[in-house]
């Protein structure tokens, strides 16, 4: 079996320890390194090159985690980064977002939900904490959003890191409509990648 590789990265060494034990558990994911700041993960990333860095935000001084999933992101364009913070704003999740990350991750998630998400990172999915996702969807049902009810349905689950197989047997469509969807939201909002229209969706939120 081949281990999800796994770079932690937070400045408190309780909270590396604690998910370095949680991830452990897995049988498929395995923690090769750890960093406190910003500059040590990137000299851990360029030694290690794990499939998933998890990232906290707010490390003290010198580099933040938005600077450092840009660095990253500079340096291999496709690296599966993970959001891993207390911080839930609008602001914080469109910056990560717009940095490149593929999942936000709240510190108080289960378990379960930390495993489905360095799993999902693998696999291109991208995945928020329910109490992010649901945030965005409440605002997607407002009667002033461009999308129709089920586009907007459609993109909450998107967020969840649904693939388009997935999306399609959880609305009982063919994946050929989920195609049609997606494509009308993309158009809507004015973007073409998955990660852009959350991130878009997010901004206008807070712009309200």
């Amino acid at each position: 079996m081949t281990k999800i590789s796994v770079l932690l990265v937070d400045d408190h060494l309780v909270v590396r320890s604690g998910l370095k034990a949680l991830l452990g558990t897995q049988p498929d994911i395995e923690v090769v390194a750890e960093a406190a700041s910003g500059e040590a993960a990137l000299e851990a990333f360029q030694v290690h090159r794990p499939a998933v860095v998890m990232m906290d935000l707010a490390m003290g001084d010198g580099m933040d985690g938005i600077e450092a999933i840009k660095a990253v992101r500079r340096i291999n364009g496709r690296q599966a980064v993970l959001v891993f913070t207390t911080y839930d704003s609008d602001a914080d999740i469109v910056r990560s977002v717009d940095a490149g990350a593929m999942g936000y991750l709240l510190k108080d998630a289960a378990p379960e939900e930390i495993f489905s998400a360095v799993r999902g990172a693998v696999q291109g999915k991208s995945v928020m904490s329910p109490p992010v996702a649901s945030r965005l969807f409440q605002q997607l049902r407002n009667p002033g959003e461009v999308l129709t009810p089920r586009e907007a349905e459609l993109l909450s689950l998107l967020i969840e890191g649904l693939s388009n197989k997935e999306l399609s047997q959880r609305l009982f469509i063919s994946e050929a409509t989920v195609k049609t969807h997606l494509a009308h939201i993309y158009a809507k909002l004015g973007v073409e990648t998955r990660a852009a229209a959350i991130a878009t969706a997010i901004r206008r939120e807070g712009m309200r």
